[in-house]
């Protein structure tokens, strides 16, 4: 008794107290937790497995449900607001101005992806094999849509030269051929709705063809897809020729269209899918690592094609750097940059970016993205560019993956296959199909400009729109009798008679009416006043914008005036006050 009651004892009876309640706590959790059944904790293990899966591969099927009722998102459209490719086009195509909802067992851009490549379910098609011998030597496997099976059978009529039948070429991607999923699904739908004549301009060394030169394609390689547009033209030249790119295909496309500028024997085209920018490309697909397996097998596809070609690639890049390179830019380094002779990889992504070059497209082009494209990132989507170009019309939806966008309940069919069909019929049907300009027109005018430099760039510019500028045009560029004729689009409607030799005129703009009918009458136009009929001509909206900033510049000079003209005149109206004696 006496040792419990002294204070060492207390002390030694409190710790022991401590140390039996804490294991006796331990203890008790214990005999709780294995009272719990084997298969609850069976149940939690896959509720935190399928949360962090549903995280991971950034599947949206919730918030369908949540936010938006399964009736899916709106397509957003990026153009210019005075472009009549919007107006008389794409304004009538439904499917770009309603909603895209993924399928709901689909609905991850991950899963829609992987998708795609291992399953598809791709429509049954054969092709005739053309061999188109490009100038260099090489050669090029051209797939011709023979016969499509599915939903009814249907066998596509022998081309004729003089045909009218439009023709649609489409480029697959980087290592897409015309056996891959998404392009089955692309030439059924063209041959089975609208009985066009479909081909697959399969890149070098694709398609089961060796390669027979030195020469390679890349992301920005454009010489093969124009050497078989002329081709098509020369061959067909009654038949519109349209292009439909995709991924890689489509970088490829746009670039080839802003080359060429006007000079392009091509009625209209589709971007699908492309990444737009190299670089920030490929800062994005080693981010994170979901994007790390795109990266790493993509690489693998890309050492398979170098196997392939062996013989000629091992000799002119270093092969065994191709042999162990594990992402794009490792492949890139070892071999595209020798074998297309650029400097470094940085300098390869930024001279082959079409972003650079969507300024420059003069043909009808419609460009689809998805925002959660997990190879094409958003951040390298051209916004402004594309708003600028008034040929351009920019879709892009909230989910879809890359080249998947699957619809319905089964999956069956891919959104931006007819979304781009849409667009393509309602482009055909139009007066605003573009069309090649004579030779002679060409060679007298100033050509296109270049990729990085543009109108803006070479002098002074005025607001005419809501987050546009245009170039002032300077005295030497007004034509003689004083007309200030202002082009707002290079899509000139086409003649009655298809030959574009006496097409009607378009309407012109109030503004250049006044500017003409003012020359008639032999008036001179300053340079304020064709600076203001600019202005008048292209949007109402930028009088008020400019009325509204005058307002807040002038309202402080103006406000103090007018509270000294209402003071004076208060002190006129008032009773002087009694003077006090």
């Amino acid at each position: 008794m006496e040792s419990l009651s002294s204070p060492e004892g207390m002390g030694m009876g409190i710790c022991y107290g401590n140390g039996s309640g804490s294991g006796g706590a331990y203890s008790l959790l214990l005999t709780a937790l294995s009272l719990i059944p084997a298969s609850h904790y069976l149940y939690a293990l896959c509720i935190v497995v399928a949360v962090f899966v549903y995280a991971f591969l950034e599947f949206h099927f919730i918030e369908d449900v949540l936010f938006t009722g399964l009736r899916g998102c709106s397509v957003r459209l990026t153009y210019n607001p005075l472009s009549k490719l919007y107006q008389d086009v794409v304004s009538n195509c439904s499917l770009l101005h309603g909603r895209y909802l993924a399928t709901p067992w689909l609905s991850s851009p991950h899963v829609q992806t992987a998708f795609l490549n291992y399953f598809g379910k791709p429509p049954m098609v054969s092709y005739t094999r053309e061999i188109f011998a490009a100038s260099d030597g090489g050669n090029i496997a051209l797939d011709w849509l023979a016969s499509s099976y599915g939903h009814g059978n249907t066998v596509n009529d022998p081309i004729s030269k003089e045909g009218s039948t439009p023709i649609v070429v489409v480029i697959p991607g980087l290592m897409s051929e015309s056996s891959a999923a998404y392009i089955k699904h692309l030439v059924f739908h063209m041959a089975k709705k609208r009985r066009w004549n479909v081909v697959v301009s399969n890149h070098r060394g694709q398609g089961g063809i060796s390669v027979t030169t030195d020469c390679f394609y890349n992301a920005g390689w454009t010489e093969d897809v124009r050497a078989v547009v002329n081709h098509l033209s020369r061959e067909y030249p009654m038949a519109p020729l349209y292009i439909v790119g995709t991924s890689v295909g489509a970088n490829i496309l746009v670039k080839y269209l802003g080359e060429d500028g006007e000079n392009v024997p091509v009625a209209g085209a589709v971007a699908v899918c492309s990444p737009w920018d190299l670089l920030i490309g490929d800062r994005f697909i080693g981010r994170k690592l979901v994007q790390k397996f795109y990266d790493r097998a993509i690489a693998s596809g890309l050492q398979r094609y170098a196997f392939l070609h062996e013989t000629r690639l091992s000799r002119l890049a270093n092969w065994e750097g191709v042999k162990r390179s594990r992402s794009i830019r490792d492949f890139d380094h070892h071999a595209t940059c020798r074998v297309g002779q650029f400097e470094t990889v940085d300098t390869y992504y930024r001279r082959c970016s079409s972003a650079n070059y969507i300024g420059n497209v003069s043909v009808p082009l419609l460009c689809i993205s998805a925002l959660d494209d997990p190879v094409c990132s958003r951040e390298a989507i051209p916004w402004d560019e594309c708003r600028l170009n008034s040929n351009v019309v920019l879709a892009t939806t909230k989910h879809g993956g890359h080249l998947a966008f699957f619809e319905g309940l089964a999956g069956s069919s891919l959104w931006w296959v007819r979304a781009s069909d849409e667009f393509l019929d309602n482009l055909e049907t139009s007066r605003y199909l573009h069309l090649q300009k004579k030779a002679v027109e060409v060679q007298k005018s100033p050509g296109p400009h270049t990729a990085f430099e543009s109108l803006i760039d070479q002098g002074p510019y005025v607001n005419v729109s809501a987050g546009m500028v245009a170039p002032m045009v300077s005295e030497s560029d007004q034509p003689c009798d004083g007309s200030a004729e202002i082009s707002t689009d290079s899509l000139d409607p086409p003649s009655e008679s298809g030959n574009g030799t006496d097409a009607p005129k378009e309407r012109k703009p109030a503004a250049i009416l006044r500017s003409e009918q003012g020359s008639e009458a032999g008036h001179v136009v300053s340079p304020f006043r064709r600076c203001l009929d600019l202005i008048l001509g292209q949007s109402r909206r930028p009088i008020w914008l400019l009325a509204h900033v005058a307002l807040l510049v002038t309202w402080p000079m103006v406000g103090s005036a007018l509270r000294v003209l209402l003071a004076r005149k208060l002190r006129k109206d008032l009773p002087a006050p009694p003077i006090k004696r």
